[in-house]
């Protein structure tokens, strides 16, 4: 189905009343750092926790009662996990999820804390699907993707829309890219309410899935995974791919010392609790500075859902020893 404008305005209204409008925060001492001009979206503020509430509600909203009477059903390694229990919730039917084990606590947590039903399997794709499949056979749960749906993509693409509202001199754009949900509703955003707005994608080299695809124009998986952006490690779809691939300026890469610079720096300038895979697209633009110097760039923080119990690894006491 092709997602239009009026589509995505039509999503802003229905979903309204059960998100928050995030605020859009700067930082003189980044932009002096950097010499270049961030607009921070910060869906770390989202209810629960992160964007994927927009694309989660928006899908569950456009479901019938018939549809909904038996549940909603997905597979997540967290964000999205949490967006369909709490839309579960508040519709007042049941949720169950499926999510790998190598998902950080604080996530499975959450989704349970919201009444889901969850189910865990072993951390890969195939193992997700099938646990996914059989939920939805005994069960008759309405299933709905990650980000292979246009109801998801359309209700992500919201986000954009308000950071243009709140920013209307913006010349660039960049978020993290996973399955592409975020982007590709970037990219359509981005294409009816400011079609001058360039849009970047921010990428691991330990998951890099989607620079690949962009380069060979069909579905590739990464060469290897090892990042701590948790919220990255899935492929492209065929329907994601197809609307980045048309409308995105670039995919940059990052390493991971460059995702944790960018978190220590989002922590100690800004004050802000944020998740690796959330900085991901911060860190590329620092990587990359001479195509952003001067510019008005919008940073998506997708969110704020992060397993605290890592912040000794992510940073290690420094040691000031003189000896």
């Amino acid at each position: 189905m092709k997602i239009t404008k009026e589509a995505v305005e039509l999503a802003a209204k229905t979903i309204e009343p059960y998100i928050h409008r995030t605020p859009v925060l700067t930082s003189k001492s980044i932009n002096e750092l950097t010499g270049i001009d961030f607009y921070f979206k910060c869906e770390n503020f989202q209810k629960i926790g992160a964007f994927k509430i927009r694309g989660g509600m928006n899908a569950s909203l456009s479901l019938s009662p018939a549809q909904l009477k038996n549940g909603i059903a997905t597979h997540s390694s967290g964000n999205h996990a949490q967006a369909l229990a709490y839309a579960a919730k508040t519709l007042g039917i049941q949720a169950y999820i499926v999510m790998p084990k190598s998902s950080p606590q604080v996530k499975i947590d959450a989704v349970r804390g919201y009444g889901a039903n969850v189910i865990i399997c072993e951390s890969n794709q195939a193992a997700r699907e099938a646990a996914l499949e059989k939920i939805v056979a005994e069960t008759g749960a309405e299933f709905i993707h990650p980000y292979d749906d246009y109801r998801v993509i359309t209700g992500q693409a919201t986000c954009v829309k308000e950071l243009i509202e709140e920013v209307p001199d913006l010349e660039i754009v960049i978020t993290p890219v996973g399955g592409g949900g975020l982007l590709s509703g970037t990219c359509l955003g981005a294409q009816f309410f400011k079609p001058s707005l360039k849009v970047y994608g921010g990428e691991p080299e330990g998951a890099a899935d989607a620079v690949l695809s962009i380069q060979s124009g069909k579905v590739e998986k990464a060469p290897f995974i090892n990042t701590i952006a948790d919220g990255l490690l899935t492929t492209l779809s065929e329907q994601t791919l197809a609307i980045i691939k048309e409308h995105v300026t670039d995919i940059l890469l990052v390493s991971e010392e460059e995702i944790i610079a960018a978190l220590r720096l989002i922590y100690e300038r800004m004050k802000i609790i944020v998740e690796p895979s959330c900085v991901v697209p911060f860190a590329a633009a620092m990587r990359n500075a001479h195509l952003f110097k001067g510019k008005k760039v919008g940073i998506i923080l997708t969110g704020g859902n992060v397993d605290l119990t890592k912040f000794g690894s992510w940073f290690p006491p420094k040691n000031d020893s003189l000896s």
